[in-house]
């Protein structure tokens, strides 16, 4: 069995991987291989952000694994993450950048399912949870996603 990791080092790890599957996110034309690697890196990130027993990055872990099952068209499983991370959000009292990406993830999950009534919905609640962001640079990024979707 390999050493223990200590808290900080699963925090990095964390972070590092929540980066890489940003990048692969970003990009224009992924490849198959691209595509595996997103899903694996989104739930390592994941995994590592649980081992430090950080609510709030555990959320957000969750989100981001609900994003790429968004992005690869896969509605079961983004429903379920995004689920996830609503649901910690609202069980820990996270509000701010938490809630909204939480938001967002549901109003993207429910879109790639088909329900775009209450995508739209998801949609309003997230860009007005955006509203209570307290730094305006954290709120861009998830209002954009928000006006990105089509319903």
């Amino acid at each position: 069995m390999a050493a223990e990791l200590d808290t900080e080092a699963h925090g990095r790890l964390g972070a590092a991987l929540f980066n890489r599957t940003w990048e692969l996110l970003e990009l224009e034309d992924r490849t198959a291989d691209q595509d595996d690697e997103m899903l694996h890196t989104a739930h390592a990130s994941r995994y590592h952000w649980g081992e430090t027993a950080r609510w709030p990055q555990i959320a957000v872990g969750e989100w981001q694994c609900s994003r790429v099952y968004a992005v690869l068209g896969r509605a079961e499983p983004a429903l379920w993450h995004a689920r996830r991370s609503l649901e910690l959000c609202l069980l820990h009292g996270f509000g701010d950048y938490g809630l909204a990406a939480a938001y967002e993830g549901m109003a993207r999950a429910t879109f790639v399912a088909g329900d775009l009534k209450v995508a739209r919905d998801w949609k309003r609640q997230g860009i007005a949870a955006c509203g209570s962001i307290a730094d305006p640079r954290d709120a861009a990024p998830i209002r954009a996603d928000l006006e990105s979707l089509d319903v």
